[in-house]
């Protein structure tokens, strides 16, 4: 049959796209969810140089003011770690039950809960910001569960074009052009063969787009979280050195010159490590 071979080869070319895409948004994922891990030992460490802080006398003012912005800093992250990620609420919730907004929510849904959890906390910290993390209990995880699954299609607009990762993660049924259905061979069935092999090669033009955009996200991810660990090493071993040396000292203004600019130093690394849970990644 006439071009029968051109749509042979551009559903092959979908399949083969199709299955880079879906390798791609699982290393995301799992990217994600190293980086959660990461900031979950983060969190930690934060806590330990606070607990220290609060048993010395007499320290500055500015030290408080730097566990304000610490606190700010982690706000977002640790509200969207503690909500429940509940499949069936996330499709029902998304997008306000418009039809492109169901879809996201649909492929989002697909996620384990401990995916989606990361995928929250990876995208979510900084966009979301106050909105979530002002709220709680069921108000904050229907904040959350809407926002992941029908946000990315309205922040997203046109298709592709917007180049956000969390919409290229929503997948080609979030993105309603319908690909997966186009590969299993249903659609082609009932079309000429060029129309066929035209239209697949528009959808495998969109599905590239976003392998791209899913490879380079984790490429930030992976330098995210390779920042945070070696900060929050460090900070840690920092405190550690820093209280054997100064296990009598119960006030700050006990300690030498050279102690008290030790300290500062680790209080200000401890707000470095925060501000890092406020990194965007994926735009």
């Amino acid at each position: 049959m006439l071009n029968s071979s051109l749509k042979k080869e551009a559903i092959e070319k979908l399949k083969t796209a199709l299955n880079k895409y879906e390798s791609s948004s699982k290393a995301l994922q799992n990217n994600a969810i190293k980086l959660h891990n990461t900031r979950n030992y983060g969190v930690d460490v934060i806590a330990k140089v606070e607990a220290y802080i609060n048993t010395l006398a007499n320290t500055p003012k500015e030290f408080e003011k730097s566990f304000d912005k610490v606190h700010v800093n982690l706000a977002s992250f640790k509200t969207l770690s503690e909500i429940s990620y509940d499949e069936k609420e996330m499709i029902k919730l998304a997008g306000g039950g418009s039809a492109a907004g169901v879809a996201a929510g649909v492929a989002t849904a697909a996620f384990a809960p401990t995916a989606a959890m990361a995928i929250a906390t990876t995208f979510g910290t900084a966009s979301t910001g106050a909105a979530i993390s002002g709220l709680s209990g069921a108000a904050a995880t229907n904040a959350a569960l809407a926002w992941l699954g029908g946000g990315a299609l309205a922040a997203g607009g046109g298709g592709m074009a917007g180049g956000s990762a969390l919409l290229a993660l929503a997948g080609p049924i979030g993105w309603g052009i319908g690909a997966a259905s186009l590969a299993a061979g249903g659609f082609f069935a009932s079309k000429k063969n060029k129309e066929a092999a035209m239209k697949a090669d528009r959808e495998r033009v969109e599905i590239v787009k976003a392998t791209k955009v899913l490879d380079a996200t984790s490429e930030e991810i992976m330098n995210l979280r390779h920042s945070t660990q070696t900060l929050a090493t460090k900070l840690e071993q920092s405190l550690i050195s820093f209280n054997s040396l100064s296990k009598s000292v119960k006030s700050f203004t006990d300690f030498s010159q050279d102690q008290r600019d030790y300290l500062r130093a680790i209080i200000n690394n401890t707000e470095s490590l925060s501000a890092l849970f406020m990194k965007e990644v994926g735009k």
